[in-house]
Parts: structure tokens; sequence; C-alpha cells
């Protein structure tokens, strides 16, 4: 039978340093802190350790599973401070749990201590991009999906305490700045995450001077122009809505030559003119959105499969497939479609599992002893 860190929980100091003695490893507090000064991970400390004793059948093998189950449960007690790659893996995941069981503020709080150990990793590898973070550390839930359901999670707190409001701005600003290079869609949701909060926080004055900023840099950003409008008519706690302020930010993106998502700026503006009691000109507006989503039917299809590539690492391969009927598409329109499709799927990014890493599955056990194994 595997055992997994689970099995540590109910074990005192002492008898997991016993476990680590029955396999020849002569380590007190003293030896394993010097061992983990360091490191990033139980298993980088580990995997030496269990080179070293040469074990030979599997039987011995999963015994041996002990070593980093023990290094890990005494990193946890005694040096909880220091950046561990399985510890920040379970801040994540208790995350999760506390989300899934409606404790936003919980789960959020445990994913800011989680992003904590994040900068210290970036920090002291000098990581500057989110991919090379995903390649070099594998955990559970890639930090490229991970990272968006964290400024969800601060938005959703956010509502009933402004402080995690606050600490959305710190987050996505932080992220701005320690990953520039993100792909498109990453970086505009995470300006407009930054925008909306400022605006909710009072601070409209900075809010409207990166919204002109983005948008003199790329002025055909069409959900720019869409998330600046909101931020004076949708969704404002205790402000007055500014409509014409609104539709004004609204108008001038709709004039914008090759402006993209042009069709949901006029579904935007539909809806502006219906709550302002314009309803002919919400139901003509309304008729454009759906003249400008007018297209040849298209179909979208995702496919993930796991590849293990050799003993020591695996791949989560996803790919999506978008197939459109009759005539196809006219090339003009083929950008526009790839964003549409993207966003509705919102793919994570081919992602490493590490065999000695926790199993995505989260069993508790290693990848390698788990979903690893299968043929």
């Amino acid at each position: 039978m595997t055992s997994t860190r689970h099995d540590a929980e109910g074990l005192t100091d002492r008898e997991l340093l016993e476990k680590l003695h029955s396999f020849g490893l002569g380590l007190d507090r003293s030896a394993l802190g010097r061992l983990c000064d360091g490191a990033l991970s139980a298993q980088e400390v580990a995997e030496p350790l269990i080179e070293s004793c040469g074990f030979k059948t599997e039987a011995e093998e999963r015994q041996g599973e002990w070593i980093w189950i023990s290094i890990t449960a005494l990193w946890q007690r005694w040096w909880p401070d220091r950046v561990c790659l399985e510890l920040l893996d379970d801040k994540i995941q208790a995350g999760y749990r506390h989300m899934e069981q409606s404790r936003t503020a919980e789960g959020t709080r445990s994913w800011l201590g989680a992003w904590e150990d994040v900068r210290k990793l970036v920090e002291i590898t000098g990581i500057r991009s989110i991919s090379d973070f995903d390649d070099r550390f594998p955990l559970t839930q890639s930090l490229y999906n991970w990272c968006q359901d964290l400024e969800d999670g601060l938005w959703n707190a956010g509502l009933d305490d402004p402080l995690f409001l606050r600490a959305r701005i710190s987050f996505c600003d932080e992220a701005l700045a320690r990953f520039p290079h993100e792909d498109q869609l990453m970086m505009e949701n995470r300006r407009r995450a930054l925008g909306e909060s400022l605006f909710d926080v009072g601070e409209t004055g900075k809010a409207q001077e990166f919204y002109q900023s983005w948008l003199t840099d790329d002025p055909r950003w069409g959900w720019g122009w869409i998330g600046w409008s909101d931020c004076h008519w949708q969704g404002q706690r205790g402000r007055p809505k500014d409509h014409g302020r609104g539709e004004e930010i609204l108008r001038r993106g709709y004039s914008v030559p090759g402006v993209r998502d042009r069709a949901d700026i006029a579904e935007r503006l539909s809806e502006l003119c219906q709550e302002t009691g314009r309803r002919a000109e919400a139901r003509e507006l309304g008729r454009e959105a759906a003249r400008l989503r007018r297209a040849p039917h298209a179909t979208l299809a995702s496919h993930a499969e796991l590849d293990v590539t050799d003993e020591e690492r695996a791949v989560v391969r996803q790919t999506a497939t978008l197939t459109f009927a009759g005539a196809g598409l006219p090339l003009e329109q083929l950008p526009e479609a790839l964003r549409a499709g993207r966003a509705a799927l919102r793919p994570a990014r081919s992602a490493k599992v590490g065999r000695n890493a926790p199993c995505h599955c989260g069993s508790g056990r290693k990848f390698k002893r788990c979903c690893g194994s299968r043929p």
C-alpha cells in the first residue's frame, strides 16, 4: 500500500525522525535544517537521500516515499515561513476547498499566502514569465490558471470587505510588472481588473489615467473601452451612475477603425440605451451587434491527453479545434473568431507535471505513484 502525506499527520516529530533513521539517515533538526537551507522543495532535499539508499525493488521504493513524506511534514512544522513548493501547493488547494464551501474570504486569505510564496520563488529564481514558472515548478494547479482564480476570488471577497479590493489592486499591479510578456487576453483581463478595482475603492483619477494610457497604446482594444465605460455606470458601490460619460467612452471605442470585439461594444451601447429609456435606439444597436456577430456556423472542440515522455517528466497536452461549416470563414474575420473561441474555452497552456510532484487528481500521492503509473 502506498503511503501519502496524510499518513504523517498523526505522527510526532520524533516518530518522523525515526522514519528517516530507519533508512540509515542520521538526521536531526539541525542537520535537516542545513539540507533544507537554500532548497525550494522537500523533494529537492529528499531525492539525493532516496538515491543514496539504493532501493532495488518496487516495494522498497514505495517504502522509501516516507523520506519525502517525513521531510515535507517536518519542514511544515519547523520552518513554515520558508518557501517550499509542497507547502505552496497546499495553500492553493486549501483555498480551492474553501471556495467549494462558499467560504470566499478564508479561501482568498489562503491564496494570498500562496501568492507571497510565488513572489519569493520569482525573486529567488529571477523568473519573468508564468510559462517559465509552470515549467520549473509543477503544481497541482498551474500558475496560469490559478492566478486568474485568485483575481476573481479577490473581487468576490471584496464585495463584503474592501480590503480585498486593495489586495486585488496590489496583486494585479505586481503581476503586470513581474510578468510583462504574457498572452494578450490575460494582460487585457488583468488591466481591466486593476481599473475596476481602482474605481471601486475611489481612486478614479488613477483608473482614468491607466485606461487613457492603455487605450492610447492600443486603441483597438474593444474590451478596454467597455471596461472603462462600465466603471461609470455598471456595478457602482454607492456612487451615482454617469451614463453620459459611459456612453461617450463606448462611442469613442466604436468609432475606432478595426476595433476588436465591435459587436460587444454595440451590445453594451444597446444595454446602456435600454437603461436610459431609449428603446428604439437600443433595438437598433442590438440588431447591429447581431449583424456583426453573423458568421458561418462554427464548432469548438477541445481534447486533453497525458503524454508520459520519459521516466522523469510527463506532459498534459491540450488542443482546441475550431471548425467552420459551409463555405468557411472570410480571412479578415479569422482573428476575431479565434479570439472569441479562445475566450470561450479559456484553455490552460500545456502544463508539465513532474513525476515526483503531487498528483493533480488530489489523492495526496505522488504523480508517478498515481495517475502517472497508468498505461
